[in-house]
């Protein structure tokens, strides 16, 4: 697969989302997509992997959950275009405050995808969720569509 997505970063608190990436209240053709049961995930824990297709490219993507609510990124260092995680679902550093690029080191703050130190260049793009009835849902937009089985 070819690394050449661009890389938009989550938008700073007060900011929106990339193109594509925003509030799916903006987007008529958004469908949510069920990803896991609310149970699954826990605060500073493991993440719950899934496929997407972003700009034309399947890629991961994971879920997480960060003093009580759920966050979604696609799985890409914005330091090097690869995935985060050594050991699937293994995203959290030890204290389970930062979100860790297993390869370079680059930190990502949980609820808002933002860098927050070492060689990252700029913010995860988020992936939009819900959270209702016991389900966490992803939602489609412009850019991030489901996998075509």
């Amino acid at each position: 697969m070819p690394d050449t997505i661009p890389i938009q970063p989550a938008p700073a608190e007060g900011q929106q989302a990339a193109p594509g990436a925003n509030n799916q209240d903006n987007n008529q053709d958004s469908q949510a997509i069920e990803l896991c049961a609310s149970g699954a995930l826990h605060d500073g824990g493991l993440a719950v992997g899934f496929d997407v297709v972003y700009a034309g490219q399947t890629m991961r993507a994971f879920a997480i959950r960060f003093e009580g609510k759920v966050h979604a990124y696609l799985n890409r260092c914005t330091h090097v275009a690869m995935e985060m995680d050594y050991q699937e679902g293994k995203f959290f550093d030890d204290s389970g405050q930062w979100l860790l690029c297993a390869s370079h080191g680059a930190a990502y703050a949980p609820d808002t995808g933002a860098c927050a130190g070492g060689p990252c260049r700029g913010g995860l793009i988020r992936v939009p969720l819900s959270e209702a009835d016991g389900m966490v849902r992803w939602h489609t937009s412009y850019l991030l569509k489901p996998v075509e089985s």
